[in-house]
Parts: C-alpha cells; sequence; structure tokens
C-alpha cells in the first residue's frame, strides 16, 4: 500500500489513508489490534458516548437482512466518565486519530459532552445527531434543521477539536440539513447514518426487533448513500465523509467521485476484520492502475 498516494489531510488532521472504521462498527479501536496495523488505519470512529451509562435496548438487537443488516443496539455504551478514565488513555495512543463519537438528550448535554471530551487523545467529536433506535433525543435533532444548528453551536462552543456532525437519510432533504449544519460552525459532516427499518417474525406475528424498528446498513444502503454525498456535496463547502455500505476500493472511489473527501467502512467490519485495510489497499491498487497521483485527486471528479 503506497501512503503517499493515499495520505490524506482532513480538518486538520494527518491520516495514513482516507478509509476510517466506523463508530459502532469499530470499538474503541483496541477490539481491533489483533487484526489490522493502526497505523494503516485512515481514523477511528469511536462506539458512540452518552453523557452518562446506557445498557442499550431490550430484546433482539440484530436482525440479518438480504445485503445487509437492522440494529436497535441502543447507544449502549460505558458513559463519558469510564471511558475519559479507563478506556481513553490506550485507544487515544493507537497509531489512528481517534474520533469520539457523542450523542445526547440535550442541546446543553452535547456541549458539556464535547468539554469534557477536549481533552489529549481525542482527534475530533463526530456528533450523533440521527440514531435512529433510541425513542428520544437524536431522531429529532436530527430532522429539524434549527435543532441540529443548535446542536452544532453548542459544539463548537465547547471544544477546540474538529466537530464532524453525522446526518440522518430518514429526512425529506438532507441538504437542508446539512446547509444548516455548515451555518451553525460544523467543521465537516459524514453522510450518512442508517435508514429506518423493521424486521417481522411472521410465525409469531411480531416485531423481530426489541426496539420494533431498527438502522438499516450494509450494502442494500450504499446506493441510497452514494445518491445522499453527491446531493450534499453539491450543497456545502466543508467536506464530507462518505458512509454507507462501502465494501471494497471501488465503493470507496465511488463516494470519492460523488464528492466524499474520506469515507468510513462499517458494516463490512463484522464480516472482515480487516476491511478497513482491505478497502484501503483496494483504493491504492486502483489508483495506481489508473495513474492517479492521489486519492484526492478522485474527490468530486464524477463527470455528470
Amino acid at each position: 500500500m503506497n501512503k503517499e498516494r493515499l495520505a490524506t489531510d482532513f480538518c486538520g488532521l494527518h491520516l495514513a489513508t482516507p478509509v476510517m472504521g466506523a463508530s459502532g462498527t469499530f470499538g474503541f479501536g483496541v477490539e481491533y489490534e489483533d487484526f489490522v496495523d493502526m497505523a494503516d488505519v485512515g481514523a477511528i470512529l469511536s462506539k458512540g458516548i452518552t453523557p452518562e451509562p446506557r445498557s442499550g435496548n431490550a430484546g433482539v438487537r440484530i436482525a440479518e437482512t438480504p445485503a445487509g443488516m437492522l440494529n436497535c443496539i441502543g447507544l449502549e455504551n460505558p458513559g463519558v466518565e469510564v471511558f475519559l478514565e479507563g478506556i481513553l488513555p490506550k485507544a487515544g495512543k493507537l497509531a489512528a486519530p481517534l474520533i469520539v463519537n457523542i450523542s445526547a438528550g440535550t442541546a446543553e448535554e452535547y456541549g458539556e459532552l464535547a468539554e469534557k471530551l477536549d481533552v489529549d487523545g481525542v482527534a475530533a467529536l463526530e456528533v450523533n445527531i440521527s440514531c435512529p433506535n433510541v425513542k428520544e433525543g437524536g431522531i429529532v435533532f436530527g430532522t429539524k434543521p434549527e435543532a441540529a444548528a443548535s446542536v452544532t453551536a453548542e459544539v463548537k462552543a465547547h471544544t477546540k477539536k474538529p466537530v464532524i456532525v453525522k446526518l440522518s437519510p430518514n429526512v425529506t432533504d438532507i441538504t437542508v440539513m446539512a446547509k444548516a449544519v455548515e451555518a451553525a460552525g460544523a467543521d465537516a459532516l459524514t453522510v450518512c447514518n442508517t435508514f429506518m427499518g423493521m424486521a417481522i417474525d411472521v410465525e409469531r406475528r411480531k416485531p423481530l426487533l426489541g426496539n420494533i424498528t431498527g438502522g438499516l446498513s450494509g450494502a442494500c444502503i450504499r446506493p441510497l448513500a452514494l445518491r445522499l454525498v453527491w446531493q450534499t456535496a453539491k450543497a456545502v463547502q466543508i467536506p464530507i465523509i462518505g458512509c454507507g455500505g462501502i465494501q471494497t476500493g471501488e465503493d470507496a472511489v465511488a463516494f470519492l467521485l460523488a464528492g466524499a473527501s474520506a469515507v468510513e467502512v462499517g458494516a463490512e467490519n463484522f464480516r472482515n476484520p480487516r476491511a478497513v485495510v482491505t478497502v484501503a489497499e483496494e483504493l491504492d491498487s486502483y489508483l495506481e492502475r489508473h495513474g492517479i497521483a492521489h486519492a484526492r485527486d478522485l474527490v468530486g471528479a464524477l463527470e455528470a
């Protein structure tokens, strides 16, 4: 893998490659040390952190679907204090930058989280305003531009770290949301979070998931996520991380061509724990095969 072709500067962060491990699928990075060299990982997007510990949703939390999966984990996590004291000391020293994904119930709580995480070892914040498997909070912030802007401004006011806002696809027009958080000071966007879905146990005539609905991810959403990246890239000036069903280097190329400056690999990590590095290697092979000097030369280069 040619790091010179792949090295990426994103919001002031130096990344070995533009390929990151998506939040909720890559733990805190330490869980994957036996599978990949962290120096070959663009960045680690942490499991979502909330102000207090969360036990998550009851009942069935994951269901397989054709070419994807549904999840309603419910933001199970140890809370910010345990993260700072017990997890960050190791995760923050990995070779890949650690971007902490955060979620809260109010704009003020988002600000408090941002302030607590404005410490060494945290490279940036990814602000989850769009978690579809939590009944309160996130889904409201992710679908109302005023609320999304309020959260963004509050986080920006309480941190010196780059602020990346993760947008929901479960809206009428994602560009409205993108423009709102850009105007509120977001440094970058992640496009996009999971799509709302559900599964039914037809024998029992009951919902399969304990939360009834959940977030759909995997290859099945790739064409949808790709379209949202393309639309968003035309609407804003800040950089975008593309996310949704990426499995191969060619998938990553498509997101870069659509306007993303970097990508996150999510559900594929469950099938292939080396997926983040595999995608980067295949991206590099594409660049070499086509005589392209650097991955950034693909960004927004779609001929349409």
